[in-house]
């Protein structure tokens, strides 16, 4: 049995979010929660409310990095998709206003900084009302939505360290487009509830879509899943969240009528039972439910869940509750004041407000020690304050990588950056098990092989949209002793490209993308013996006249099995 309990303002501290729906809420691991933007009486927003779920305190962040229309991080936006991998929150499209937005921003948790991303590939059109889920700890699958004008079924499958895009071609039946349905993952499959379809319907029927997993080899292919039970009525805006050996549902919009149609919003809450494979009604041991609405968020916290916000046709909800065991606290506890969203408080309330909570003693190393904030983190913060992205020289990111492990994913094992810097930090600084990187608009001034090729478990490293700035790179003779896999794109100044005989023993495969300025292959790529695939994505045609046999270059790559040329460049 559980309980809904509206929460209390004795349940937390600080401030939580204003009245919003059509936001995102996403747990960043098991700390916090992280909710963002939202529309509110026509106005989109773009702020950031977190929930420190140890301390059991809302406070809003004070993020940098990078800016759209004059402010730091995504424009003002509502109906986007937000997913976490580690400390990572990536956002993709949405809406504000009247227009559909296909952005891609990341939002570093561990020092509150905005990245908007520049991807390739198979991109995806600008739309809302779409919806995402993360694939392990690397990949964002994204499926249909609303482009303004259709409704749509695609699927789209992202690399978080790469940042390529891929359309994925499916085979067999397709579900019909839709928007404002749900993704989950669950175990190899993607599961696909619900939503508004073509023409305007509203559906209630479950996908399952498979070949996600690259291990599996999988051809990917949509199945229809009709299970027994208790189904849910055809919805759209509706939640679903993963509850350990079920999936719970709540709430949504539909429609009811016959000769004439009304909106209908929703209040139920459904599960799905992974072990019997059937919808059951979860049993509600009091009586007092949520209030009926759609476009709300709700998250799991250990075995609770909390709903924020939402919408019901007329009114724009700011309310918070619990969804809980009939064991917990919570729910046995006796009625108490509920918690209110605070007014909109004028600016010199705000400064008195603060005065107020200094004469009390609530102190910024109060803040930072409750939040479990390093010196070496706040340090950083200071210093990237009070510094541009041009001038930034980081250097406490070796200090970073040290306290803040979260950066590492994999078991400590992989690291992806996307930070202004002008030089990487001395190798000793890095996790010394680190076996892949990934670098993506660092804007490194100085040679960042020079550093990871002192990294000797290495097997893979990435060079993304203009990670390094420099002309120059050199792999030194007994660099990289371990590394199977180099990946250099869009680095548009990179003019020259030195190997070092004995440098990269075991290397297998290495991918050249659009560096218009590297007019040769290193000379030394003849010494890998090791090497088995190598890639050119180039604009110079005189890359295919050079490296096909009798070019002046072949030598370089004629022990090669697999060499790919792909010209772009006008005849």
């Amino acid at each position: 049995m559980h309980n809904w309990v509206r929460a209390s303002s004795s349940d937390f501290t600080g401030t939580p979010p204003q009245p919003r729906s059509g936001h995102t809420a996403v747990n960043v691991g098991k700390s916090m929660v992280v909710v963002f933007g939202g529309l509110v009486d026509k106005k989109f927003l773009n702020d950031i409310i977190v929930y420190d779920i140890e301390n059991k305190l809302w406070f809003a962040p004070e993020c940098t990095g990078s800016v759209s229309e004059g402010k730091v991080g995504p424009t003002p936006r509502a109906f986007h998709v937000a997913i976490t991998i580690d400390c990572h929150m990536f956002i993709f499209g949405g809406r504000s206003g009247g227009k559909r937005l296909g952005d891609f921003w990341v939002l570093d948790t561990d020092i509150w900084q905005w990245s908007e991303l520049t991807s390739f590939g198979d991109l995806p059109t600008p739309r809302d009302f779409s919806a995402a889920a993360a694939i392990g700890n690397q990949k964002i699958v994204l499926c249909g939505g609303w482009d303004g004008k259709k409704w749509l079924s695609d699927v789209y499958v992202m690399d978080t360290m790469s940042l390529e895009w891929m359309e994925l071609s499916v085979s067999g039946s397709l579900p019909p487009p839709r928007c404002g349905h749900t993704a989950t993952m669950v175990e190899k499959r993607l599961l696909v509830f619900g939503g508004r379809g073509g023409g305007g319907p509203i559906m209630g029927d479950l996908w399952a879509l498979k070949g996600l997993i690259d291990e599996e080899r999988e051809t990917p292919g949509w199945t229809q899943l009709k299970l027994p039970g208790q189904a849910p009525s055809a919805r759209c805006g509706h939640t679903v969240t993963s509850g350990g050996h079920y999936l719970l549902l709540f709430g949504g919009h539909g429609t009811g009528g016959w000769l004439s149609r009304y909106d209908v919003y929703y209040n139920d809450t459904i599960i799905l039972d992974r072990v019997t494979a059937q919808w059951k009604r979860l049993p509600i041991s009091n009586d007092e439910p949520p209030p009926p609405r759609a476009y709300h968020t709700m998250t799991s916290i250990g075995a609770r869940h909390l709903l924020i916000g939402g919408f019901d046709g007329k009114s724009t909800f700011g309310d918070l509750w619990w969804l809980v065991p009939e064991d917990d606290p919570i729910a046995k506890r006796s009625s108490v004041p509920q918690l209110r969203n605070p007014p909109e408080t004028k600016e010199s309330e705000r400064d008195l407000d603060t005065q107020e909570r200094g004469q009390e003693g609530f102190t910024i190393a109060d803040l930072q020690k409750k939040m479990g904030i390093s010196m070496a983190a706040e340090a950083l913060r200071q210093h990237w304050k009070e510094s541009t992205p041009e001038t930034l020289q980081l250097k406490e990111l070796g200090s970073l990588l040290r306290d803040y492990q979260r950066l590492v994913t994999r078991k400590y094992t992989s690291l992806g950056l996307w930070m202004h810097m002008t030089r990487l930090p001395d190798h000793s600084r890095f996790p010394p098990h680190l076996a892949h990187i990934s670098l993506t608009n660092c804007e490194l001034e100085e040679d960042p092989l020079q550093i990871l090729e002192k990294l000797l478990h290495l097997k893979s490293v990435e060079l993304h949209s203009r990670s390094f700035v420099g002309r120059k790179m050199v792999c030194s003779n007994g660099g990289f002793p371990q590394l199977c896999e180099l990946h250099i794109r869009f680095l548009h100044n990179l003019e020259e490209w030195i190997v070092e005989e004995g440098s990269m023993p075991c290397l297998r495969t290495l991918s050249i993308w659009d560096c218009e300025k590297l007019k040769e292959l290193p000379e030394g790529l003849k010494y890998i013996t090791s090497l088995k695939e190598l890639q050119i994505i180039h604009k110079n045609k005189e890359w295919k006249t050079k490296l096909v046999p009798g070019g002046e270059s072949y030598h370089k790559v004629q022990h090669i099995p697999s060499v790919q040329l792909h010209y772009y460049g006008q005849e």
